[in-house]
């Protein structure tokens, strides 16, 4: 099978890269190289093999997707964005590149995409009130969090709320740029397999971490930057009171569900769309994963809580693994405690 990647350069990219070609596939690799993620100068010396191209001009890659049968598009500015100034980028990287990108898959004749999602779409978590059931809050305030009100109560009662798992069909409800950018792919992929027509899937990651990710950024994952903590000999710092539950999963695993995907989307009816959660099926609070990655460090420093915030966080979000499981024959191999741990000592993007 012949597959456009594009984000090849990226940390997941480079994994999914690496086992396509394995798999036999032939692979036309795609990335910008934004220097938020890849460091200045590094498009002076791109990887071997990679094309240094622009997703918002993808119209005018007609020779690089003749015979290629399904686009795997993972190129997107990651992140919660530094500040509202950032809703440009995301709206232009992750809109505007993905839109163009399908109108030329569309103008080629290419009938399956693959689109990098993420968790960010659902917002806040699946919740149930003991007395009143299924709940589902709005965006916490700063008077709240201010006061160090993390937990997201009861619209009905003000009790506290138990978290539950997320599954796909869970109503989507964006709570910063990034994850307004994300919300949009997935419906560009949604209309151009209806208009198209093709087959689309969104793979929803959850917080993916793992060798190659860029460190000291406020675009790179939590885990990187409570390893880059370690390495800078400080404690790893946690927002909130670190009871915030998350999925953390290794991104040898986000590339086999990724392939996996792209295996499977042609054999998909035209005209439609399937989101998949991308996760490893063990929920974690975020205080452990900066002592889990803490474990696997030299320095043995423990994480300092800070009860600091960021506004366009949720409280809990965690996911189910099943329809993944049932329809992609995914499951993930990594826990987080032994890849956490292990992340500790593999190599980051300068």
């Amino acid at each position: 099978m012949r597959v456009l990647l594009t984000g090849a350069a990226g940390f997941v990219g480079t994994a999914t890269w690496r086992r396509l070609v394995t798999a036999g596939h032939d692979v036309v690799a795609v990335d910008l190289l934004l220097p938020e993620a890849h460091g200045p100068g590094t498009r002076e010396h791109p990887p071997g093999g990679l094309h240094v191209l622009d997703t918002r001009e993808a119209p005018a890659w007609g020779d690089l997707l003749q015979g290629v049968e399904v686009v795997v598009h993972l190129a997107a500015m990651v992140g919660a964005g530094a500040s509202a100034a950032d809703l440009p980028a995301y709206a232009g990287h992750n809109d505007l590149g993905t839109a163009a990108v399908l109108a030329a898959m569309h103008a080629t004749g290419v009938r399956g995409v693959v689109q990098a999602s993420s968790m960010v779409v659902y917002g806040e978590g699946r919740y149930s009130c003991p007395e009143h059931g299924a709940q589902a809050p709005g965006p916490r305030t700063r008077e709240a969090l201010d006061a160090g009100r993390f937990d997201t109560p009861c619209p009905v009662c003000a009790g506290p709320l138990d978290w539950e798992l997320v599954d796909e069909e869970a109503p989507l409800d964006p709570r910063s740029a990034y994850a307004v950018s994300k919300v949009a792919q997935e419906g560009y992929a949604a209309a151009w397999a209806r208009q198209s027509p093709g087959s689309a899937v969104s793979l929803r990651y959850h917080n993916v971490y793992g060798p190659g990710m860029p460190r000291d950024t406020p675009y790179s994952g939590v885990a990187a930057m409570f390893r880059s903590s370690l390495e800078r000999g400080e404690p790893p710092t946690v927002y909130e009171d670190g009871r915030q539950m998350r999925d953390f999963v290794h991104v040898d695993d986000v590339a086999r569900a990724t392939v996996a995907a792209a295996e499977a989307v042609l054999t998909r009816p035209r005209a439609t769309h399937t989101a998949y959660n991308v996760c490893s099926g063990h929920p974690v609070a975020v205080a452990d994963v900066a002592r889990h990655v803490a474990a696997g460090s030299s320095r043995q420093l423990h994480p300092r809580v800070t009860g600091q915030y960021r506004i366009g966080d949720v409280r809990h979000v965690v996911a189910s693994p099943e329809r993944a499981r049932a329809e992609l024959g995914f499951t993930a191999r990594v826990t987080p405690q032994e890849g956490l741990a292990a992340f500790a000592t593999a190599p980051l993007r300068p």
